[in-house]
């Protein structure tokens, strides 16, 4: 099973493809070069196998990578960021 991870900046959000097959985003509101995330998806056929936990770190990782910020606003963004205190550093308060 492979994961692939591109920005949807039309969508204004990250999509998971597993296998090439769309498996799940989360959205963003873009606020220059803060994100707020607002809502994340794994689609039924893809739970309890790793793909939101892989989408949320490949999209914090690009996130990091281009000097971005993030607001999770998302439950699931935050309970990962929580369980993975090193993206904490990319949080801010509020946007």
């Amino acid at each position: 099973m492979s994961f692939l991870v591109e920005e949807n900046p039309a969508k204004h959000r990250f999509e998971i493809l597993v296998d090439d097959a769309l498996a799940g985003f989360t959205a963003y509101i873009p606020r220059g070069e803060v994100l707020v995330f607002t809502h994340t998806e794994v689609d039924e056929q893809f739970q309890n196998m790793g793909v939101g936990a892989a989408l949320i770190r490949d999209t914090l990782d690009q996130v990091r990578a281009r000097g971005g910020r993030v607001v999770p606003k998302c439950p699931f963004v935050a309970a990962f960021i929580k369980r993975h205190p090193e993206y904490a550093d990319l949080v801010l308060a509020e946007a």
